[in-house]
């Protein structure tokens, strides 16, 4: 039985139209797989089902009623829970205060009931199997602890059916393994999902049916098991996706930047050099330090100990805006908190960096800056209407492309890449594996971390794999294998 069916959507923002006619369904005990470009109508249709966004034409029937109006609240209260990419937990409160948020227990007079909700938090995540402090603050949190957190909100509240928007972007392959074990646990006592995800692994392994979305259209839908990887990738982009290796070998010059002994906040002892454009892919589980690292090259984080030197040159303090000037530039992982500024225009959001570097120039020439945000959104291929809408009118892939574009406008020597596909199509990370190649080509020094292996391969001229903040393998090209660097990975080399 259909739990939810969703007939001839449509839906326009002014004059374009961005959903057709689409038909989605979701059966109940079932895992749906959602797919599609960035850009294809995935967020526009989950929006409406949501209750965020109004429809223009077509009907919605949840548990066999029809939805007149659905507003966020009718559809929260009938079941639907929408797990976003860009997590929404609250740092500043405790785990069990994110849970019950708006929906707390209180006793007489208002007084809140706070040992009952965290023993009601710690009896959903044992009956989860997770190991969480519900009194525990959750800024204190890893990434992956908080998108947990976010599911564990949807589940409290008896929700029918879970909206998993790329929900296993930040967890580890262990962390993702817990996730599936949890999801299916839950198919069992009949909960349903949509899950939307690029990563067609775990869409083989997780899903049971698959609907895909191109230019606000439905280009195909069916079984898992009745398709394949290369057919969804044909119906996603129009041609099979290129499995092919991307690389490129380069002559490598001289060493642009040094590490030596170097410690700081998540790893510790680190000594490396990276040659003036070379690709180096830092690569390790969730945790591993690598982020930290980029980080500490940014100057975001302090240096503890030890030595770091840029164009030969050491540093000894931290501060962004000093490294800026040294010639690099930082692309962070997490897009919501650290790269998009929502009060502005995609236009300012991209020329802002710049401006920062040229000391707050009194004027801005906007004309200019159109211009050259012109020429990267060809490059990069951004899906955009007009350069003046908010930030937040783009889908979250195309929202990166911005973000890279906004370092690419500062001309830096020196590109520190933090997941720089995460939350990007199959056809936009091949666009920007070879952007990286072009830029390492033009001798633009690249430092990448990621937990793609088939992505390090396709870039990396060498690879470092760290485990609880130290370096424990280095890979030239050619001894880049998914096997051996996930040995490393999760230290199975000392088991």
């Amino acid at each position: 039985m259909d739990l939810l069916e969703m007939k001839n959507i449509s839906k326009s923002f002014y004059t374009t139209q961005v959903l057709f006619d689409v038909d989605f369904s979701v059966k109940e005990g079932e895992v749906h797989a959602l797919l599609g470009e960035n850009g294809a109508g995935k967020s526009t249709l989950m929006n409406i089902l949501g209750g965020v966004l109004s429809l223009d034409l077509g009907e919605i029937k949840f548990n066999g009623e029809r939805v007149i109006s659905p507003t966020i609240k009718t559809m929260e209260k009938l079941g639907i829970a929408f797990v976003h990419q860009e997590l929404n937990v609250i740092n500043d409160l405790r785990v069990y205060e994110n849970i019950f948020l708006g929906k707390e227990k209180t006793a007489k007079l208002g007084k809140l009931k706070k040992k009952e909700m965290i023993e009601e938090s710690a009896k959903l995540f044992e009956m989860l199997g997770l190991e969480m402090d519900p009194a525990a603050v959750v800024e204190e949190l890893k990434t992956s602890e908080k998108q947990l957190l976010e599911i564990c909100k949807a589940l409290y509240f008896n929700a029918k059916l879970l909206i998993l928007d790329e929900p296993t972007t930040a967890l580890s392959t262990e962390e993702i393994k817990h996730l599936f074990a949890i999801i299916n646990r839950l198919k069992e006592q009949g909960k349903s999902f949509i899950f939307i995800s690029h990563k067609m692994p775990e869409i083989f392994e997780i899903a049971d049916r698959y609907t895909v979305l191109r230019n606000g259209k439905v280009t195909a839908a069916g079984k898992i098991s009745e398709t394949s990887p290369e057919e969804v990738t044909k119906y996603m982009v129009g041609v099979s996706a290129d499995a092919g290796d991307t690389y490129i070998k380069r002559e490598l010059r001289d060493e642009i930047l040094q590490l030596k002994n170097l410690s700081g906040p998540g790893f510790d002892n680190l000594s490396f050099t990276v040659r003036k454009g070379e690709i180096l892919a830092l690569t390790g589980l969730a945790g591993c330090g690598a982020s930290e690292v980029l980080e500490c090259i940014f100057g975001a984080v302090p240096i503890y100990s030890g030595m770091l030197t840029i164009q030969g040159k050491k540093e000894k303090r931290a501060g962004i805006k000093n490294r800026m000037k040294r010639g690099v530039a930082m692309l962070p992982s997490n897009r919501k908190e650290n790269s998009v500024i929502p009060d502005m225009t995609i236009l300012e959001n991209f020329y802002c960096a710049e401006h920062i570097l040229s000391n707050f120039m009194q004027h801005i020439f906007k004309k200019r800056e159109q211009k050259k945000f012109s020429q990267m959104k060809d490059v990069l291929n951004i899906k955009a209407e007009s350069s003046g809408y908010s930030i937040n009118a783009l889908s979250g892939g195309n929202q990166q492309k911005v973000f890279i574009a906004r370092w690419l406008n500062t001309n830096a020597d020196i590109l520190l890449f933090d997941n720089p596909t995460q939350g990007v199509d199959v056809g936009a990370k091949e666009e920007i594996y070879k952007l990286i190649l072009k830029f390492a080509e033009e001798g633009k020094t690249i430092l990448v971390n990621t937990l793609e292996i088939p992505e390090i391969k396709k870039i990396a001229d060498r690879c470092l794999v760290l485990y609880e903040g130290r370096l424990i393998g280095e890979f030239t090209h050619e001894e880049i294998d998914e096997h051996r660097l996930m040995q490393y990975a999760t230290n199975a080399i000392n088991v």
